[in-house]
């Protein structure tokens, strides 16, 4: 292993064990959770990371059909006993490596429900996702400190307060937010050695 894929390896490993544990599903042998996090550093070193922006764009959201994600996804999790367990958090993941960047967030973190509620604040679908009550490619990742980032949340929260304090690593992982950093500067330095 290089110093340079170490640290995106490592970032992998703790947010699909920490997926797995919050879920109550199987762990990976350490083994297996290097062989996919290796195998998740060749597809991103193959790919490439989007491009930044430019500092006058602001960039759009982007998207990955299921028919370009879905082979990245089995060629990521081959041979994994939990194979099934695996499907999301790693289409989450790849999501988060391949998704354009861009500068205003969607507000999917508190879109209000005809029933008045955010699917989102919701601790059963934020379970569900690797980085909580974000999408994969929201900009405060990168944008705010993680207090500001909770300050934030806290203050657009609409259902129990004492839910997201008691749960406040699941709806905004500090694991996700490293990953998303080091993706970040990733795209803006050139880690892959190519000229």
């Amino acid at each position: 292993m290089t110093a340079v894929n170490e640290p995106f390896e490592r970032q992998v490993e703790a947010i699909l064990r920490r997926y797995l544990q919050q879920n109550r599903l199987a762990e990976p042998t350490e083994v297996e959770l290097s062989e996919i996090s290796g195998r998740m550093w060749t597809l991103v070193a193959e790919r490439g990371l989007p491009p930044p922006l430019a500092s006058d764009e602001v960039g759009s959201p982007g998207e990955l059909s299921a028919a370009e994600v879905g082979p990245m996804v089995d060629r990521v999790i081959q041979g994994s006993e939990l194979h099934s367990d695996l499907l999301d958090p790693v289409r989450q993941l790849i999501k988060a490596c391949f998704y354009r960047e861009f500068t205003i967030c969607r507000d999917s973190y508190r879109e209000i429900s005809g029933d008045g509620v955010c699917r989102r604040q919701r601790l059963t679908k934020a379970l569900g996702r690797v980085s909580g009550s974000h999408c994969v490619d929201c900009p405060y990742w990168t944008a705010l400190s993680p207090k500001d980032h909770g300050t934030k949340l806290e203050a657009e929260w609409v259902g129990d307060l004492r839910e997201f304090a008691e749960h406040r690593s699941v709806f905004l992982p500090e694991d996700f937010r490293t990953l998303r950093q080091w993706l970040h500067a990733a795209a803006r330095s050139d880690v892959f050695g190519r000229e």
